[in-house]
């Protein structure tokens, strides 16, 4: 492992329990080790002594991966007076049990107490909805509620992997609602690959729900999907993969050409990758007046002679590529001001990128392995992001998906339009000041809870514009 050095990451680390007799003399023995292994030591926390001179200790150790991992624990189990008691990835540590529950707004403790709450009093709750349907806004849990909805065909880096492989994923983003806006999120895992089964399954849940947050369904069920629960619900309804992705490249963007001073009306975009992400940022780059678009698949651009697209695809070649080019993206990415990329790791090379053309601005959105690492491409770029918590200029839904959600809930939204995703990614753009714009920092930290006030009010006023709010609602913050 020597020379093979990381960047320290939270889920590739371990914590090892170790009973260690002589701690003077052995506990430098396990730190040389560890470092000679290229592990990177985190805390060292004593669980107690066992004598004068021996003790229990926990070691937080970050490494690059499970192989890694495992051969730190052999190495420390092989000291002479060590005793390997367990070792735990902290990551499945953290995800034990689950991350969420549910939890009480309201004590329990006395018969009035429950006669309010449940029988007879809640009888009078359910009698003034049923004479009122919006009163379920007020009495009910409804207003701030989202449904967390996957059918685990398309999930982060892992594909079609099921819906409950999925549900960790989704505990996750319940977590990121109610910590970065308050919202109540529930996981809803749908076991079908029918796009119909899936729409009739939420149409029938959405009742108890305020919006709905499709995540990693696959093209094109996710468009049929959307589309259909937009036309025939009255609550918004959001596929963060597609919209939140392109409300927050667009943020990006506009901050990019900023600092560089680019016309987004004469550079040229090349985007890799004509999902369901990568139709999205294209419909939404195209609204800041970009018009310049090519973008490519497996089989190389996507242009007007093409005969084997599908419906999604047959988009590409109507409205974008207006100088209809030819060949693989190694051909197109010449002259290229932005290189979009929604696709998977090391599909970009160093070669393309030094095709591209003066200041040139890179998105290397894949995860965890970027179609370019940033060390690769920063010689030859001017700007450049991921979508990796671990390098600068992180772009990350979580700027997006909570405030939207917080500002459609507040004003009761029927949905969620293409004016109000503009503001929102306008909204996150302004969060970092325009003098305060470096080629490392065109986007606000993931982490930046004020992003999701911001983009809340900016999503409030546009819906009230554009009639997509109820009545003026409440404001949250």
């Amino acid at each position: 492992m020597t020379g093979n050095y990381f960047s320290p990451n939270a889920g590739d680390s371990i914590i090892i329990r170790l009973k260690i007799d002589r701690q003077g003399q052995t506990l430098a023995q396990i730190t040389t080790k560890i470092a000679e292994l290229n592990g990177i030591l985190g805390a060292i926390d004593i669980v107690r002594p066992i004598s004068k001179e021996g003790s229990i200790r926990d070691f937080s150790i970050y490494t690059n991966g499970p192989e890694h991992a495992d051969k730190i624990v052999v190495t420390l189990r092989a000291i002479q007076g060590v005793e390997l008691i367990q070792h735990s990835d902290r990551t499945f540590l953290l995800h034990h049990g689950g991350k969420i529950e549910v939890t009480n707004k309201q004590t329990l403790k006395t018969r009035d107490d429950l006669s309010m709450a449940y029988t007879p009093g809640v009888g009078k709750i359910c009698t003034a909805i049923h004479k009122n349907p919006d009163d379920v806004y007020k009495l009910t849990i409804k207003k701030n509620t989202v449904a967390i909805v996957t059918d685990g065909t398309a999930v982060l880096g892992l594909g079609n992997i099921g819906p409950m492989a999925a549900l960790p994923v989704m505990e996750g983003k319940a977590m990121l609602f109610k910590d970065f806006a308050g919202v109540d999120a529930f996981p809803i895992c749908l076991d079908t690959k029918n796009a119909e089964e899936a729409i009739q399954v939420v149409k029938a849940i959405a009742p108890g729900f305020g919006g709905i947050n499709l995540e990693d369904i696959a093209a094109p069920q996710c468009f049929e999907i959307e589309n259909r629960l937009k036309e025939e619900l009255d609550i918004p309804v959001f596929h963060d993969d597609q919209h939140g992705t392109a409300i927050v490249v667009t943020a990006a963007l506009i901050n990019a050409l900023e600092l560089l001073n680019k016309n987004p009306k004469e550079i040229k975009v090349v985007i890799l990758g004509a999902g369901a992400a990568g139709t999205a940022c294209a419909k939404m780059i195209q609204k800041l007046n970009v018009s310049n678009i090519i973008s490519c698949d497996r089989k190389g651009a996507i242009h007007s002679n093409r005969s084997d697209l599908n419906e999604a695809k047959l988009w590409f070649s109507q409205n974008t590529n207006p100088n209809n080019e030819t060949g693989e993206l190694s051909d197109v990415i010449s002259g290229a001001d932005v290189f979009l990329g929604l696709s998977g790791p090391s599909l970009l090379k160093v070669d393309d990128v030094k095709k591209m053309g003066k200041d040139a601005i890179v998105f290397a959105m894949a995860n965890p392995t970027p179609e370019i690492m940033p060390e690769d491409a920063a010689p030859h770029v001017a700007i450049m992001a991921t979508g990796r918590s671990d390098y600068p200029n992180q772009i990350n839904n979580v700027l997006c998906f909570p405030g939207i959600f917080r500002g459609a809930l507040d004003c009761l939204a029927k949905g969620i339009n293409e004016d109000m995703k503009m503001a929102a990614a306008r909204a996150i753009a302004d969060c970092v000041p325009k003098e305060h714009l470096q080629p490392e920092y065109i986007i606000p930290s993931a982490l930046n809870q004020e992003v999701v006030k911001v983009v809340s009010k900016a999503v409030i006023e546009s819906a009230r514009k554009t009639g997509m709010a109820r009545k003026r609602g409440r404001e949250v913050f």
